[in-house]
């Protein structure tokens, strides 16, 4: 009976803490620490549903991006303005930045707040090249960045004219100057005191929201592994070498039937490097430039050219890599290093080859390489005697051969005079033989 009543007690305890522990607000914290791309903005779209489902109390962006694709940052920034749970963006670790697309999440988010040694900004458009838009394209594109900064600057309380600067100027600003400047609302040094300092506080926004984030429980939602895989496959650099493997894999099979192997990793690459380019924006002039070098440097391997074929599909291979990416609004691309490793293997391959092959052409004709006619006036040496019919040694094979005139020992050197079907008509050699020969 007293060890009943420790049970009952005990359970006691235990159901009348649970309610307690439960009652914890919750706050769902993701972690953005690459470029902004179509797999991103799907895991904070996700995110945004499990948050509201799981009636959290905040969900929280832990950023640090160097920017990304513009239609990638449109659909979070939609995602974050149409939550219906308090979306936090977390400018974090220390020497985390939010640059370029970034700027826009974070001025979207209904609380902005930066952890010390951070920066933001530098979020002027730039063209699919990297370089300054033309003047007109410039100021309509500039305004319409502008305008669009300005708008979720203001509709949250932040200092809008900061805001614009970031993109008209490429200002940066250092966690300090953002938030003494009012760009941000808060500098924490982590997540846990920071949801204890705006606990209590309502948004500025149009939502009217108030956190309940004291003593909150943080959960932090990791990247699904299908989506981390997604994130890896549509890697520029990945991905222009899986186009290119593809390419020459499957090439190399049509020209090389039976080998399998290439074949087989060229469609699964190909395969791949198509189903990555469906889901970033590709420029098609690049793909085109990627497939016309692969084709000339396959070409090379035909055509007499002197290399020239070989170098324009280098040239043509390299721009393409370059391009492969270079579309309006993004900021991925291939890294130049990756376009000359290639290049330069490619080069190194082809001269390669080129010296083998110019140092096969010096090199005399084999009878065995010149078929039949080239065994025509060839020296052999009997092996079974000829009387009249043996078998010589010829170019290191045996050869069925008859003796047209007269007969031939083991050991004896024999002239081929003439081939009828697999046989050998031959002489014994002798000064005054000729070294003509006739195939019949």
């Amino acid at each position: 009976m007293p060890a009943l009543v420790a049970a009952l007690a005990a359970v006691g305890v235990w159901t009348s803490q649970s309610p307690a522990a439960d009652n914890r607000p919750l706050v769902l914290a993701i972690t953005l620490d690459s470029e902004i791309n179509p797999v991103s903005a799907s895991f904070v779209k996700d995110s945004v549903e499990r948050a509201e489902d799981r009636h959290a109390a905040a969900l929280v962006i832990l950023l640090d991006t160097p920017g990304g694709l513009s239609t990638s940052m449109d659909d979070i920034v939609k995602a974050e303005l149409a939550s219906n749970v308090p979306v936090i963006v977390y400018v974090s670790p220390e020497g985390a930045r939010a640059a370029s697309a970034g700027v826009y999440i974070t001025m979207a988010a209904d609380l902005a707040a930066m952890a010390p040694n951070t920066n933001i900004g530098s979020a002027t458009p730039i063209s699919s090249t990297g370089d300054n838009l033309d003047s007109d394209l410039r100021r309509k594109v500039l305004n319409d960045a502008e305008a669009r900064i300005k708008a979720l600057a203001q509709s949250h309380g932040r200092n809008a004219e900061q805001a614009v600067l970031t993109v008209r100027e490429a200002t940066n600003y250092t966690a300090d100057e953002a938030v003494q400047s009012g760009l941000v609302d808060k500098l924490a040094p982590d997540l846990p005191t920071l949801l204890e300092e705006i606990d209590g506080t309502e948004t500025r926004g149009t939502k009217h929201l108030v956190f309940h984030t004291a003593d909150a429980q943080i959960v932090n939602e990791d990247m699904p592994f299908t989506l981390k895989l997604l994130n890896i496959l549509i890697n520029p650099n990945l991905l222009f070498l899986l186009f290119l493997l593809g390419i020459g894999g499957l090439g190399y099979e049509i020209f090389h039937p039976g080998v399998i192997l290439p074949g087989t990793v060229g469609a699964v690459s190909l395969v791949l490097a198509l189903f990555g380019f469906s889901i970033v924006p590709i420029n098609w002039a690049g793909i085109a430039l990627i497939v016309f070098g692969v084709a000339l440097l396959i070409a090379e391997g035909f055509v007499v050219s002197g290399g020239l074929l070989g170098v324009s599909g280098i040239i043509a291979l390299s721009a393409g890599g370059l391009l492969l990416f270079r579309t309006p609004g993004s900021e991925m691309s291939v890294s130049p290093y990756v376009v000359v490793t290639i290049a330069v293997l490619f080069g190194a391959a082809l001269a390669t080859i080129a010296t083998k092959v110019l140092a096969a052409r010096k090199q005399p004709v084999s009878p065995a390489a010149a078929g039949l006619a080239g065994l025509l006036g060839q020296r052999a040496v009997v092996r079974t005697p000829l009387a009249p019919r043996g078998q010589v040694f010829i170019d290191g094979a045996l050869w069925e051969a008859e003796a047209d005139d007269g007969q031939a020992g083991v050991g004896d050197t024999v002239i081929v005079r003439r081939v009828e079907g697999l046989t050998l008509h031959v002489e014994p050699t002798g000064p005054e033989q000729s070294s003509e020969g006739a195939l019949s």
